[in-house]
């Protein structure tokens, strides 16, 4: 391993809380939403330093950056003050890009094994209870036959898996954001991992202005003295501004006259892919997917809904439920990137919140069967 940032443990309860890992952890919006469910995460590895900066500043267990294709399960282990078959949870969300219905070219991407090192890294550990978070294309023609491999792993080391898709905006998270979550349970002494119930009914949804209404107007961009520092306006070039203007809230790119169209964009919405690129958040509904280049409007529905600007820092993270105490490092784009790739607390509070469940629940009341399951969509 590479490196680590080790910390003192918060001291334990009367009752031990369950414990969890949290692999490929990002700055930590899984490991924050298993705490608020109840979870004694115990350690949280990245590859990426600025990110594991940003875990360490907000938690007080150990983080460690490794490259977790180089790891070895007893390792994790030791340094989470496990033994193996003691960790009561291990959740990850290994990058996604090569499984992006948005890429372009080969189907073959080097970051698509880590999921299968993600098999490797749970039968090493063997949890009572695991989470695999990913897009919707790992269960897609690009990722089945990888996923299909994962399942086999799993299931022959002794888990019962069960896949679903699901949509956080079901879970309080202001943002249409469709994920699949793959659930496994240990079938020999584990009740069965049981979805999360939707909390969040279509109508009751949390909209935009729900997340960010209450927040001041953003300092400007060469402010000297800031309030909040990642809620201040980003850059905007005076062609965009122009655009930006032409557009009313909940619009994009095809409310804009053709001249003002990127060349890509002249021939019409329905003429490429990216329909919602240079686009206004609509104040009344939940925002589009946040991702890792929300801070320009030119790569999606990221401008304010009413002020001429991209959505700020602050206002990504509150759309992700980041609490505002939350610190994170780096420069403009490494937060957003980290904003953007985060498991969204209050869904990872969700799926915490039915671990627990499952632990708690006597082995057989809940059905532990040998067949992958694929459940009702939850989108």
């Amino acid at each position: 391993m590479a490196r680590s940032k080790t910390h003192a443990r918060t001291p334990g309860a009367r009752q031990p809380r369950p414990t969890a890992i949290d692999l490929f952890c990002g700055a930590g919006g899984f490991s924050l939403g298993l705490e608020q469910a109840g979870f004694n995460v115990t350690l949280g590895v990245d590859n990426w330093g600025i990110a594991t900066d940003t875990y360490a500043n907000n938690f007080t267990h150990t983080v460690v950056c490794a490259d977790l294709a180089r790891s070895k399960g007893r390792t994790l282990l030791k340094a989470s003050g496990a033994r193996r078959g003691d960790v009561d949870l291990v959740v990850g969300g290994p990058p996604c890009q090569g499984f992006s219905i948005q890429r372009i070219g080969s189907d073959h991407d080097s970051r698509n094994s880590l999921v299968l090192e993600y098999a490797r890294l749970l039968k090493e550990i063997l949890p009572r209870l695991f989470v695999l978070e990913n897009v919707p294309g790992l269960i897609g023609a690009r990722g089945k036959p990888l996923f299909n491999r994962f399942v086999d792993i799993m299931t022959a080391a002794g888990f019962g898996v069960a896949f679903n898709v699901v949509d956080a905006v079901n879970y309080g998270v202001p943002q249409h954001r469709r994920r699949v979550l793959v659930l496994g349970w240990r079938r020999k002494d584990t009740s069965q991992f049981i979805f999360p119930p939707v909390s969040h009914a279509k109508g009751c949804h949390k909209t935009v202005m729900d997340a960010i209404g209450d927040l001041p107007a953003a300092a400007a961009r060469d402010a000297e003295k800031v309030g909040d520092v990642l809620h201040r306006e980003t850059r905007l070039s005076d062609l965009n501004l122009r655009r930006l203007l032409l557009i009313p809230p909940g619009g994009g790119m095809q409310d804009l006259p053709v001249a003002m169209r990127v060349r890509c964009h002249k021939k019409g919405a329905d003429a490429i892919g990216h329909r919602y690129v240079y686009g206004r958040l609509a104040p009344d509904r939940p925002a589009n997917t946040i991702t890792a280049r929300f801070d320009s409007f030119t790569r999606g529905r990221f401008a304010h809904p009413h002020a001429h600007r991209n959505i700020t820092l602050r206002e990504g993270a509150r759309l992700q439920t980041f609490p505002d105490t939350f610190h994170f490092c780096g420069n403009q784009e490494d937060i957003a990137a980290q904003i953007g790739n985060a498991v969204p607390p209050a869904l990872a509070q969700a799926i915490g919140t039915a671990a627990i469940q499952s632990l708690l629940t006597p082995r057989g009341s809940g059905g532990a069967g040998t067949q992958v399951q694929q459940m009702a969509l939850f989108v």
